[in-house]
C-alpha cells in the first residue's frame, strides 16, 4: 500500500493547506484528497510541484508499506 505523508511534510515545513494549494495550483479539495490518503493516483507534474513548493523529495511524501488494501489488486 502507498501512504501519502503530505500532512507530515507540511507540518515540518509549517505550511498550511491554503498556502500550499496556491503554490502548486491545486484546489483545496484536491489537496485535501491527497493529504487524507484518499487519492487513487497522483500526476508526476503535481508531485513535482509539491516537491518544489515543500523543498523535499518524492519519497518524503510517498511511502510504501507492505500489505494493506491494495495488496491483491
Amino acid at each position: 500500500m502507498i501512504v501519502v505523508n503530505l500532512d507530515v511534510v507540511m507540518a515540518k515545513r509549517k505550511i498550511g493547506t491554503g498556502e500550499l494549494a496556491k503554490k502548486v495550483d491545486l484546489t483545496m479539495a484536491n489537496l485535501s484528497i491527497l493529504k487524507n490518503n484518499k487519492a487513487r493516483a497522483v500526476r508526476f507534474s503535481t508531485l513535482d510541484a509539491l516537491c518544489k513548493a515543500l523543498d523535499c523529495q518524492p519519497g518524503d511524501i510517498l511511502e510504501y508499506i507492505p500489505g494493506g488494501e491494495n495488496e491483491d489488486e
